[in-house]
């Protein structure tokens, strides 16, 4: 992916002059661009991490990043913490160490279905404001799939819309689930797209909606959309309801470029395109906030896997191993990102070591041993 070079990116946050992308102080523009997954100099100071295996396949595939890092000498230090989808909340101590570290890596956590037990990956998102969460779907050499030139990125707005969780029964039979959209909330996921998109030279973000029936708060969210748009004159915007964006998907996935979605539509659409560009086993992703940075397997369907993988130890650890190549930029370290990625890629297109759901029958192990022998 190309990049913005130094000079453009202080163009970008320079004081106020003509019709530009940013009018922000420099102080203030780079605060706030600690929420892009931008390379930035760093002094090479190892850096902590809060690690949360996780559930089912998380062990393994956190492990695998664990294996990786510690063969490219990365100046990262985990803290391990457990962590189980069956907790009712995230202990205390996982949410001081990540507020501590600012960044945490994280196994897929299982979420019960019903019985009033809520999911721990929003308790995160809602107690740290990841507001914005990203996965990138793309094409990867070496594996086939239906459709060519895919390379989406689907920025979702992560803590309100259906995801409240503000719903009760109102009497026996009869449940009431509010869908909450704001407009700060909305102005914020517009403008993290637009920065992603400027900063990463990207060239159009489409805005997925159903405001054709709800008027007033998706309707909401595309104004806002709409103001922020006006603000990056060399972005292409354009809007599309939600279901012609399934269509329009699985038809023809290389006209989309960044796409900034409200939550459920995000977390379908996400799924969708990582389905098209190859599976959630390789796509990666991270949830995002003005201080913190949670990375995990950027789709979230069979995240945790099943027993027969776990059994087996053939979990893909592809997804995460490029989550914390992502990771790495954040954390200003982008020469081990590169590393990584290649290492990764390389292995994807000799098409010798793949798990099962690539077409392989390779184990967890066998992957991370072909990554680590491609490292430069």
């Amino acid at each position: 992916m190309a990049r913005r070079t130094p000079p453009l990116l202080r163009h970008l946050f320079r004081g106020a002059t003509d019709g530009g992308a940013s009018r922000l102080p420099l102080d203030l523009a780079e605060s706030r661009r600690s929420v892009t997954y931008m390379p930035r100099p760093g002094d090479g100071a190892p850096r902590r991490v809060t690690l949360i295996p996780g559930d089912g396949i998380g062990p393994l595939v956190t492990g695998a990043v664990q294996q990786v890092m510690e063969a490219m000498h990365a100046p990262i230090l985990f803290e391990t913490y457990e962590v189980h989808g069956d907790m009712t909340a995230v202990p205390a101590e996982v949410i001081e160490s990540i507020r501590r570290n600012k960044v945490c890596l994280k196994g897929g956590l299982r979420t019960p279905l019903g019985g009033g037990v809520s999911s721990l990956n929003m308790q995160l998102r809602k107690e740290l404001d990841l507001y914005a969460s990203l996965v990138h779907c793309f094409n990867l050499q070496g594996l086939p799939t239906r459709h060519e030139k895919v390379d989406i990125v689907v920025i979702r707005e992560n803590t309100e819309g259906e995801y409240s969780g503000l719903e009760h029964e109102v009497v026996p039979g009869v449940v009431e689930s509010l869908k909450v959209i704001t407009k700060f909330c909305s102005e914020r996921i517009a403008k993290y797209a637009f920065e992603y998109a400027y900063l990463n030279n990207r060239k159009k973000v489409t805005a997925v909606h159903k405001a054709n029936i709800m008027k007033l708060a998706d309707g909401l969210f595309l104004e806002s959309c709409r103001e922020v748009a006006t603000k990056y004159p060399g972005i292409k915007y354009n809007e599309i309801i939600v279901d012609n964006c399934c269509m329009q998907l699985v038809s023809k996935p290389e006209q989309f470029d960044v796409m900034v979605t409200p939550n459920l539509y995000g977390n379908l659409v996400a799924n969708t395109a990582a389905g098209i560009a190859g599976g959630t086993g390789v796509m990666p992703g991270g949830n995002v906030g003005q201080d913190h940075a949670v990375f995990e397997q950027g789709a979230s369907a069979g995240n945790v896997g099943n027993e027969k993988i776990m059994e087996q130890k053939k979990a893909n650890p592809v997804a995460l191993l490029l989550s914390s190549a992502m990771m790495l930029r954040h954390l200003r370290f982008p020469s081990f990102a590169d590393r990584l990625e290649t290492a990764v890629k390389r292995v994807i297109a000799d098409s010798k070591y793949r798990t099962k759901d690539l077409g392989g029958s390779s184990t967890t192990q066998e992957v991370i041993d072909a990554v680590i022998a491609k490292l430069d």
